[in-house]
């Protein structure tokens, strides 16, 4: 799984027009999916993210997860995570999971997160958005398991 986290002031999803998700702080999460990933990428991401502390402390320390600071999350299947760039110039997709497992691992990731006390708000997976934030920081951080 890849995860594009960005910490934002607030942020909105729309979808033909009409607002389907929005938060104030907090975090959007751009989310793509291979079909190698399961619950053990689903649960190292979705603790990773929980506890991670870029939100400033008294001393503008980014010290504080999203818990103290009762953010929010709005996530966002993004299979443009896995785009493959090497050859050409119209990027390959092929390394994005099949569409019914990725969106079976999203939408459990997002249970994972809530399950854990955080409030989430979404798009709706395979749909045209239109995502608006206001990027807080700027704060911008990748997360690959592929990396752990």
């Amino acid at each position: 799984m890849r995860v594009v986290l960005q910490k934002v002031k607030e942020a909105s999803v729309s979808i033909d027009g009409a607002v389907h998700g929005k938060i104030g702080k907090g975090f959007v999460l751009l989310v793509g999916v291979q079909d190698s990933d399961g619950i053990d990428e689903i649960n190292y991401l979705a603790h990773k993210i929980h506890k991670l502390r870029v939100f400033e402390d008294k001393n503008d320390k980014l010290n504080l997860d999203i818990d103290t600071v009762n953010g929010a999350i709005l996530s966002i299947s993004q299979f443009t995570l896995y785009a493959d760039t090497k050859k050409g110039n119209r990027p390959s997709f092929t390394g994005a999971g099949e569409p019914a497992h990725a969106q079976k691992i999203y939408e459990t990731f997002n249970d994972t997160l809530r399950d854990a006390g955080l409030e989430v708000q979404t798009g709706v997976f395979g749909a045209d958005m239109l995502v608006d934030l206001q990027n807080d920081g700027p704060v911008t951080i990748i997360f690959d398991t592929e990396n752990k």
